[in-house]
Formats: C-alpha cells, sequence, structure tokens
C-alpha cells in the first residue's frame, strides 16, 4: 500500500472536493506524449540545460528560458488544463486551446498550499511553462510537429486580489497538446500523484501508468529507464535512487521489484489490470511494423486513439487485432 507521511505530503484539501469548478468528474489526466518522453526537468534547481533526447526514432530538442526548463512540478499546471478540457469533452461541450482558470482552485486540485508564496511559486511556473521550447517529431493527434512550440503559447492574469495576488489566468495551450486533447490521447492519473513528493518517484509513475496499463507488469532495464526518465544523475546514483524508491513503495497502484539482469518489474498493484477496450495488448512486431507506417510518431499515443475509435464505433468483433491496428493508421484522416 501507499505509505502516509514520511513519503507523500499530506492531503491538504481532503474535504475539497476535486476540481471544484463547474465540471463534474474532472478526474487528472496527462498527455501520452509527455508522459512517455522526458520533457520535464527533475531538478529541484534552475535547470538551463538542452536536452536532446532520441529514443526508438522519437527525436526532443528541449531548449529552457533563463528561468530555466519547466520542471515535473510545473506540468501540474497542465495536467489540471487537460483535465478540464477532457471533462469538458465528456461532456459534450465545444473545447478552445485558450481557458480561464480559477488559482485557488488549481493549487487545491493539484494539492499545494494556498499561502501568498504559492501563488508567486505558481506565477513562477507559468513562465518557464512559456519560455520552454520544444523541437520533435513526435506527432500528436496524428499529426506531426516539426517546429518548435511551447508548452503554453501563452498566460495572462485576468483578474487580481487588492492584495495583488493572481484570481484568474486565462491560459493557451500550444497546438501539440491540444491535439492530443482532441485525439484523446490521455491516461488517468492517480490523484495521489500529487503528493509525490520527489520529482523521479512522478516521472516513473508516469512511465508506469504509460506501459503497465493493460499488462500485469511491465519490465525495463536500468540504463533504458535512466534514459527515459530525464536524470541527469550518473546511472548509479540513479539506480541507488530506485532502489530506495522500491522500499518506501510510494508509488500510488504500482510495485516495483528489481530482478536479475540490471532489470525493473513494474507491476500493478494486487494484480489489477486497468478495464479498458476488451483488446488483447499488440505485440512488439505489430508497433514495429506501426513505426514503419508512421514514421516519427508515438505508436503507443496511436494504440490509445485507435482503442477509443474502436470502442467508439462499438467493438465490432477482431479476429486479428494488429492487423486491424495497422489498417487503421493506413487509412486514418491526416491533417
Amino acid at each position: 500500500m501507499t505509505s502516509a507521511a514520511g513519503g507523500l505530503t499530506p492531503d491538504r484539501h481532503p474535504t475539497a472536493d476535486f476540481f471544484v469548478c463547474d465540471l463534474f468528474d474532472a478526474s487528472p489526466k496527462g498527455d501520452l506524449a509527455s508522459m512517455e518522453h522526458p520533457i520535464f526537468s527533475l531538478a529541484t534547481k534552475p535547470d538551463t540545460r538542452v536536452l536532446s533526447y532520441e529514443h526508438n526514432g522519437a527525436e526532443i530538442t528541449v531548449t529552457p528560458s533563463v528561468k530555466g526548463r519547466a520542471t515535473i512540478h510545473d506540468k501540474d499546471i497542465l495536467i489540471y488544463c487537460v483535465s478540464q478540457l477532457m471533462a469538458a469533452v465528456n461532456l459534450g461541450r465545444q473545447i478552445t486551446r485558450h481557458l480561464t482558470l480559477t488559482a485557488h482552485d488549481l493549487l487545491v486540485a493539484t494539492n499545494r498550499d494556498t499561502s501568498g508564496d504559492a501563488y508567486t511559486r505558481l506565477r513562477d511556473a507559468f513562465e518557464r511553462l512559456a519560455g520552454t521550447r520544444i523541437t520533435t517529431n513526435i506527432s500528436t493527434g496524428g499529426e506531426e510537429t516539426t517546429r518548435g512550440f511551447g508548452l503554453i503559447e501563452a498566460w495572462e492574469i485576468v483578474r487580481k486580489s487588492r492584495g495583488g495576488r493572481m484570481v484568474s489566468v486565462r491560459v493557451t495551450l500550444s497546438d501539440w497538446l491540444f491535439r492530443a486533447v482532441e485525439a484523446r490521447s490521455v491516461l488517468t492519473l492517480s490523484r495521489d500523484y500529487f503528493r509525490l513528493r520527489k520529482p523521479l518517484e512522478r516521472r516513473v509513475y508516469e512511465l508506469a501508468r504509460k506501459h503497465c496499463g493493460r499488462q500485469q507488469a511491465w519490465r525495463i532495464s536500468v540504463p533504458v529507464l535512466h534514459k527515459k526518465a530525464g536524470s541527469a544523475a550518473p546511472v548509479r546514483v540513479f539506480r541507488a535512487a530506485l532502489r530506495k524508491m522500491i522500499a518506501e513503495g510510494n508509488l500510488p497502484d504500482y510495485d516495483l521489484t528489481e530482478e536479475p539482469g540490471d532489470v525493473i518489474r513494474v507491476s500493478r498493484r494486487n494484480g489489477v489490470v486497468e478495464a479498458g477496450p476488451d483488446l488483447p495488448p499488440l505485440s512488439d512486431a505489430v508497433r514495429a511494423a506501426a513505426r514503419d507506417l508512421a514514421p516519427g510518431e508515438d505508436v503507443y499515443a496511436l494504440e490509445a486513439q485507435w482503442r477509443h475509435w474502436w470502442a467508439a464505433s462499438g467493438r465490432s468483433p477482431l479476429k486479428a487485432p494488429g492487423k486491424a491496428f495497422l489498417g487503421w493508421i493506413k487509412s486514418r484522416p491526416r491533417g
């Protein structure tokens, strides 16, 4: 079970409605692309390094502003925005890239304190998100992005309190992130995600959630996990941090186990596999073929889109899901 106190921040707002706005059931959602790839910094001090990352054909360059690269804790803002948009979509409402947020609700929803300093930190997070520039060949919503863009395109304080504290803020999301929402390339996150103190815990949870959703377990070598996590620490230090994480057991819903061969096994706690469309997992061979058909695209995001499409179309029986998936890639609308 997830431990209390020691490894997790307390639930600061236990009696508050989660995502206190006019949208119901706004569960926290993360977009698949940024869950898969190490866009956000795990550093606790300003990180001004340029990150260059390549894995299985995906290429990313992340360039920070003078204020540093957006951090994994700054990502809370994007999770909140994506959650609001997906709640609106589920209610049949029209959505746009432009959102007006109540600062207090955002802080409560992401389990932050609501002191004066919290609003200052929130402003700093907006500046890092807007200042961090991404160049990538990873597509979202079936469309490849080849230009540079910010994690958010713009933000502005719409209203302040008499003391100068932000009350509401308007945010314009990047096309890249908005397309992920339109394509429903998102996954629901545990609400305890916001209680994880350590950046590495948050990052490993994202990867576990992304890869272990519909299977009993997921195995990954420590060096590959080090790369996918985006850790700047040496591999030996990273390995020691993983061992501490295993001992503490703070990750919501998942257990980590170290196996021979420098491998980490990630398993759903109690062996529970995520409910979802009743299609078996696709094989590595099918995913490799998908990469050939859609070079530069995130095949896991494509698989999620296809599963949603298949479920929405009535769950027609499939004798060969792999062939159906590859056929969908060939015939799907583009642009």
